[in-house]
């Protein structure tokens, strides 16, 4: 995978502090890129950003991107040639309790970072990073394709399908001049990997749970995802990037997809099972306990990721197996004190190795 382009590349990174941000970061900087990133501060003190020791490595700018003129002044005297912006409210439940914030995270604090990208006299690209629940999610048995309507029931949702269609507008509004700037957005599924702690998400209850010594509770062990190491996605993100840094990003400058082997697709009740099997020793017990206040979520959910493959040549590497087994190496690696840098860098080696 030729992600060349990227070595001395200026970055501008939005959301580096979170799970999927602190692994992009640590990963262009391992390409040599200069990343400067521009998020809140980290929320837990076991997550990427912190336990990889990252600050060592980003030029650090904090700002709450629903704040115009926060975001304007964290980002004065920067200029970058690829801006990949992540920062969101990454989650369905607290889009139920706080559902303005989320729109305005989302929706209008993309608005505020493509406005503040305009104004960057060398920038090449931008990529924006949004959901597979960005998609009107009809229960299908099918991949969704990157053509299908925008949509979605839950308020995260829905302030995915909004801000992909506010990406397109700028894309034909301020981005269209063929010799200038190119935009894309990049959509991946239920991602999972070392580092992530966030709270009603499968995996770090999963974690939690099993230190606590406690069961793990679950609320719909039939809904169906299509689970990813954090690394494939970013794969594809970082391999769009180098293209879309080269003579072809006009022709770029569209939605895309990064899902998972379809073989990668499983019910929550399996992950945990085979979660389970990559752990040394007692493992948490998995208990159903759907309540009656419980705030619906999809039951189904795939992409298809043809696209990605047949012109970036992208293709997800690892099955669900391999990809639970990464994920709790990391956890267990730092349960036992490890230097979690050396832990990631090794993971982004292994894998650059399987994608090679």
């Amino acid at each position: 995978m030729d992600l060349s382009r990227l070595d001395g590349c200026r970055v501008l990174l939005t959301g580096h502090t979170g799970f999927k941000g602190g692994w992009m970061a640590h990963w262009l900087t391992r390409l040599g890129a200069s990343v400067t990133g521009l998020a809140l501060p980290a929320e837990d003190p076991r997550g990427v950003w912190h336990a990889a020791r990252l600050s060592e490595l980003v030029d650090n700018r904090v700002a709450d991107i629903r704040d115009a003129g926060a975001v304007a002044t964290a980002l004065d005297g920067i200029d970058a040639d690829l801006v990949i912006h992540m920062a969101a409210q990454s989650l369905v439940r607290p889009s139920y309790e706080e559902p303005v914030e989320t729109f305005a995270t989302n929706v209008m604090g993309t608005a505020h970072v493509l406005e503040a990208a305009r104004r960057m006299s060398s920038l090449r690209a931008v990529i924006v990073v949004t959901s597979d629940k960005c998609y009107d999610n009809r229960e299908w048995l099918w991949g969704y394709r990157e053509n299908d309507p925008m949509g979605g029931k839950d308020p995260y949702s829905a302030s995915k399908g909004c801000t992909e269609l506010l990406a397109a507008s700028w894309r034909h509004s301020f981005f269209s001049d063929p010799a200038g700037p190119q935009l894309a957005t990049v959509r991946a599924g239920n991602v999972v990997g070392g580092g992530d702690w966030s709270r009603d998400r499968l995996v770090p209850d999963f974690v939690r749970a099993t230190l606590a010594a406690e069961p793990i509770r679950i609320r719909s062990p039939q809904s169906v995802r299509p689970w990813q190491h954090v690394l494939e996605p970013l794969a594809g993100y970082l391999a769009l990037a180098h293209r879309m840094l080269g003579p072809e990003a006009a022709l770029l400058a569209e939605g895309w997809n990064f899902g998972p082997d379809p073989r990668g697709v499983a019910d929550v009740e399996t992950v945990c099972t085979r979660l389970a099997a990559c752990w040394p020793g007692d493992a948490a017990r998995v208990v159903n306990e759907r309540r009656n206040d419980d705030p619906p979520e999809a039951n189904l959910l795939r992409l298809d990721s043809t696209k990605a493959e047949t012109r970036l040549g992208w293709r997800p590497r690892l099955t669900l197996d391999a990809t639970l087994s990464m994920t709790a190496d990391w956890y267990i690696a730092q349960s036992s004190g490890a230097d979690m840098r050396t832990i990631g860098e090794e993971q982004i080696q292994f894998y650059r190795g399987m994608a090679a």
